[in-house]
């Protein structure tokens, strides 16, 4: 049977020092039936926990539950396990406070817990045989590497305190693309992690109220779905040969070689001499299309408009014309 005279004594100090010793705490309840406080470092780092006294208390240890909205469910499944071995320390003690400092510290000690949810996505639907993921909670950061083929990039992401209310910080390490590729993906990465935590410059005025949400799986889904994965095996649209080399260091670096491999706007890649082929060939109305996805081909090497493209083409046409007339003559 409960010692109600120990209970009572427990369940007063409780009222007196629990939202002075515990930073962030609440204390909801504080009744002999169930004691409830909810603890928060941040919006998105939050928890209640419910504990309940056993009806030998204190010789057996509490019944603890916790409850989070914004924590993930298995990251909290845990916990309970781990608090259900710890409370065992304090059998014959009070065991309250203690656990509600410990869980504090598991709070502090653990930033990346509040993308939990977001680490399991990678580890069960993005990694393969190959990639790392490793977590380093001293430092609120996560190391990621991808690879595909004979190349990789390895990413270094910082968990801001107050993620995903302030913007995920976004860091290239290593890599063995070209350094076009490379700028590419870290400025795609960038811009999600920036779009997620600020509102557009052009307000639509039918859109929900702008709510800041987390970007540490949406990169990850960018990087290896539409980047490390992709590349490395993607054909040229127009030769249908594999546009990057098998191995990374045969990459050709000079900007106007054949091999080169140049992409366009909409993602795709082309050898350097396959498109300069192609964006001078007709037809030119409406632009030149992707091969690939029928985009526009947008490129900062090939950027006259079709008027002008055509125009080059018939003046070129009409000279090589001439020069097959001289040859003719000629012979």
């Amino acid at each position: 049977m409960a010692d109600l005279s120990f209970l009572l004594t427990e369940l007063k100090d409780l009222k007196t020092r629990c939202e002075k010793v515990v930073a962030g705490s609440t204390l909801v309840a504080c009744v002999p039936q169930v004691v409830q406080v909810k603890i928060s470092r941040t919006e998105f780092k939050e928890l209640t926990a419910h504990f309940q006294f056993p009806a030998d208390y204190p010789s057996s240890p509490l019944t603890i539950e916790l409850k989070s909205k914004p924590l993930d469910f298995k990251l909290l499944q845990g916990l309970e396990k781990v608090c259900t071995d710890e409370v065992k320390k304090y059998v014959t003690k009070q065991q309250v406070m203690p656990m509600l400092l410990f869980i504090r510290k598991f709070i502090d000690d653990n930033p990346l817990c509040v993308c939990r949810g977001e680490v399991a996505h990678i580890q069960k639907n993005l990694l393969e045989p190959g990639d790392a993921l490793k977590l380093k909670q001293k430092t609120s950061q996560i190391s990621l590497t991808i690879c595909g083929g004979q190349y990789f990039i390895k990413m270094l992401f910082t968990v801001p305190d107050l993620y995903p209310l302030e913007k995920l910080g976004v860091e290239c390490v290593d890599h063995n693309f070209p350094e076009l590729f490379k700028q590419n993906f870290f400025g795609q990465c960038v811009e999600i992690a920036r779009r997620c935590v600020e509102p557009p410059l052009r307000k639509n005025p039918k859109a929900p109220p702008f709510q800041p949400k987390p970007s540490l799986q949406e990169i990850a889904d960018f990087l290896f779905t539409n980047c490390v994965k992709r590349y490395h095996k993607e054909p040229c649209p127009y030769c249908k040969n594999q546009a990057l080399p098998t191995n990374s260091k045969d990459i050709v670096k000079d900007p106007k070689a054949d091999m080169h491999v140049e992409r366009v706007y909409c993602g795709h890649i082309y050898h350097h001499k396959c498109l300069d082929v192609y964006m001078k060939t007709p037809p030119f109305a409406g632009g030149k299309k992707c091969l690939s996805c029928e985009n526009r081909i947008y490129h900062e090497k090939w950027s006259i408009t079709p008027d002008v493209a055509e125009a080059r083409w018939a003046h070129k046409q009409a000279k090589d014309r001439e020069l097959d007339e001289v040859i003719d003559f000629l012979q």
